[in-house]
């Protein structure tokens, strides 16, 4: 509707606001009586410093409760909506609980003996791993201690272990003092350390012709030996021939001054060397020699076969 000819049927038709338009004012609209424009208002207008705060209203204001009791307390004042006359039953929600019973947490008895389960087939699997790498490191050390070593050692003892072809029999092995002796060569006991029974040795063999010779017996099989010397040199590099059953080998004896022992001093000096020969079943000749072009300053211990 507007301000204007049909007027007012009902009062919430009424345009409050008819009086600020030129029909509305050619119509008779009037202004509102009331305070703030607004239809019906009560305009309560008083002087300036008239009103007074703090104190208490002439009309009869309902009074607010005053809380009784401290934090935690029941207010005598107050009670739950269900203590009075028609009111709502409150209904107190029940929390789900956890682990299926009693309200306790999860269920970790399981989860413990999963893990313990995890870890003692670990350790099962470890065992095991351990348990054969035993086995595989004691055939390796077995292998390794069959394998025979070619070191020299400066005063290793004879061994009447087997060769070759041998079998398990005992080999021969003889005294520098039971050699026989050609070209000069001698035997003495001047300086300690000789091995031989009363520590006789074969000297004067720094000489060209000096030579020993041993008949080796009792080889119950043909095939190639090591012959062992034991030898004594004054802190310097010797050689000499090595001859079986009258041929030479291609190489010399070699009786070099291993470990550096100090030159001249022959109690000290003693060593030990190794040639491979091939013997013959039955007897051989063995010849140690110095020839030309040998250097043959050395005495002469003990001779065995390995």
């Amino acid at each position: 509707m507007t301000s204007g000819n049909n007027g007012a049927s009902t009062p919430e038709d009424d345009d409050p606001f008819g009086y600020l338009y030129a029909d509305g004012q050619a119509n008779g609209a009037q202004p509102p009586s009331g305070g703030y424009g607004y239809p019906n208002a009560v305009n309560r207008v008083r002087a300036v410093g008239q009103r007074q705060y703090g104190q208490q209203p002439t009309a009869a204001a309902p009074q607010i409760p005053q809380q009784q009791g401290g934090y935690g307390q029941p207010n005598a004042h107050y009670a739950a909506p269900e203590t009075h006359p028609g009111g709502a039953t409150t209904v107190q929600q029940q929390q789900p609980s956890y682990g299926g019973g009693r309200g306790r947490g999860p269920n970790t008895k399981g989860l413990l003996i999963g893990a313990i389960a995890v870890v003692a087939a670990v350790v099962i699997g470890i065992s095991v791993a351990m348990l054969g790498g035993d086995d595989d490191k004691g055939d390796s050390n077995n292998d390794a201690a069959s394998t025979p070593t070619q070191s020299q050692s400066a005063d290793s003892k004879p061994s009447s272990g087997s060769s070759a072809g041998a079998g398990k029999e005992e080999l021969p092995k003889i005294d520098a003092k039971a050699l026989r002796l050609d070209g000069g060569a001698a035997t003495a006991s001047d300086f300690k350390g000789a091995k031989a029974d009363g520590g006789v040795y074969v000297t004067n063999f720094n000489q060209v012709g000096a030579k020993v010779t041993w008949s080796v017996s009792d080889i119950q099989k043909a095939g190639t030996y090591r012959l062992y010397v034991r030898y004594g040199i004054p802190g310097k590099d010797a050689n000499a021939t090595l001859l079986v059953n009258g041929t030479a080998n291609n190489q010399p004896l070699n009786m070099e001054n291993f470990g550096g022992t100090p030159e001249g001093d022959w109690e000290k000096g003693w060593k030990t060397t190794w040639a491979n020969v091939n013997l013959n079943k039955g007897t051989n000749t063995v010849e140690i020699a110095c020839n030309e072009g040998n250097q043959c300053d050395l005495v002469l211990d003990q001779l065995w076969v390995q």
